[in-house]
């Protein structure tokens, strides 16, 4: 039996290069993609036989079906785990942020998860236990300042696991999302502003803590779980956020954010 295959988007850095590493440490067969090719060649040479890669713009849907049917063979023709972990950023008041930018959010953090599953499908069904798990965001609880368009992206990616979870339930293929609170990246470090959110809530988290999350999500064998939060933090706010009425939502939110 051939080893257990994960396609991993964005996995030249951060959450997704801690993935591949973890997964790869474990005997998994991965797939590296990103538009930052030098990258992800770089890390497929570290990781060795266990890796192959290539660039991918997940907003190009073409791209994304030939870069899985590249991965299926590669991979001796299985998909076990499609991780959607690409993603952009935007930070500061929504006016301040040219709308090019906003569109191309929606355009990488949603439509690029759009892509993945129609790419991946087929294969997925072809793989028994197939999961896909893809990037959401606490920011997805309630409606972020500072980081709307984000946040708007992340809630798309949240509803679209909630149903696809649904919908392929009868194809025997488990879906998922991981909602992290702010995690120590390049990506967040390198923030067009500082958000007071993120002096608020801090920065607990990094890259393999995620990782870690995603391997409990890909081996998860118990009763049905959609959404995944790897810090007590990020649970905790979840949970208040379900039982504590709007209004106070949207107090707390004001409060964390500064408006």
């Amino acid at each position: 039996m051939s080893q257990p295959a994960i396609f991993i988007t964005g996995a030249a850095a951060g959450i997704g290069r801690a993935t591949a590493e973890l997964f790869a440490s474990r005997g998994w067969f991965v797939g590296l993609y990103d538009v930052n090719e030098a990258g992800v060649r770089e890390l497929a040479q570290k990781l060795g036989p266990r890796a192959t890669c290539g660039r991918l713009d997940v907003t190009d849907a073409a791209a994304f079906a030939a870069a899985l049917a590249q991965f299926w063979q590669a991979s001796g023709q299985r998909l076990d785990l499609l991780f959607n972990n690409a993603g952009i950023v935007a930070v500061g008041a929504f006016e301040s942020i040219p709308l090019a930018r906003h569109h191309a959010l929606v355009d990488v953090n949603f439509k690029g998860v759009m892509n993945g599953f129609y790419a991946a499908g087929d294969y997925l069904k072809r793989t028994p236990g197939a999961r896909v798990i893809s990037m959401s965001s606490a920011s997805a609880m309630y409606g972020t300042p500072d980081f709307a368009s984000y946040s708007a992206t992340k809630f798309g990616v949240k509803g679209f696991t909630e149903a696809m979870n649904v919908e392929w339930a009868r194809h025997g293929v488990k879906v998922m999302d991981i909602l992290p609170l702010f995690v120590d990246t390049a990506m967040v470090r390198n923030f067009e502003m500082h958000p007071k959110s993120m002096d608020t809530l801090g920065m607990g988290l990094v890259a393999a803590d995620v990782a870690r999350t995603v391997w409990r999500a890909a081996h998860w064998r118990w009763w049905p779980r959609v959404h995944w939060y790897p810090s007590a933090q990020g649970w905790f706010l979840a949970l208040a956020n379900k039982l504590m009425p709007a209004w106070f939502t949207r107090l707390t939110t004001k409060m964390v954010s500064g408006y």
